[in-house]
């Protein structure tokens, strides 16, 4: 048998390929599927990291050794913390604590609203990264996950 290869390229067109709502359903059907198989696996994993949590800490409390060496971790931390307390009563720590905590919440604002103007580049230009002005380039990523919705 042989196969005839035509020589004419000019009935050939470029294009894109268009996928169909039948395909787009497949797809959506299929990506459902991965995701309520990986949500699952996710929790059958979690429980059974829980179990073996139980039994780490089960095998921590009948250790004598391990109980006396908590103990005195405790203790430690405790004078630590108010020795921690005390320094931060005195006006100077105080002050730039306050600072920190203001830094903190401006970063975290700055952040969100890089994220929204982030977002918003993306969509305008359909690009996924940014160059820095020191030329540095730079991705845009986004983090998808799942949240439950009411009760």
């Amino acid at each position: 048998m042989s196969v005839i290869i035509p020589q004419d390229d000019s009935n050939i067109v470029e294009g894109e390929v268009v996928p169909t709502d039948a395909d787009k359903a497949a797809q959506t059907v299929d990506l459902t599927g991965l995701i309520n198989s990986h949500l699952h696996q996710i929790d059958n994993m979690q429980s059974q990291m829980g179990k073996y949590k139980e039994m780490l800490d089960s095998i921590f409390a009948n250790d004598s050794t391990y109980q006396a060496h908590d103990a005195a971790v405790k203790e430690a931390s405790r004078v630590r913390a108010a020795t921690k307390k005390q320094i931060l009563n005195q006006s100077q720590a105080a002050d730039l604590q306050s600072k920190i905590n203001d830094a903190r919440a401006h970063v975290k604002e700055l952040n969100s609203a890089l994220s929204d103007y982030l977002q918003e580049y993306a969509k305008t230009t359909g690009l996924t990264s940014i160059e820095t002005e020191t030329g540095e380039v730079r991705q845009i990523v986004y983090t998808a996950k799942l949240v439950k919705i009411g009760g």
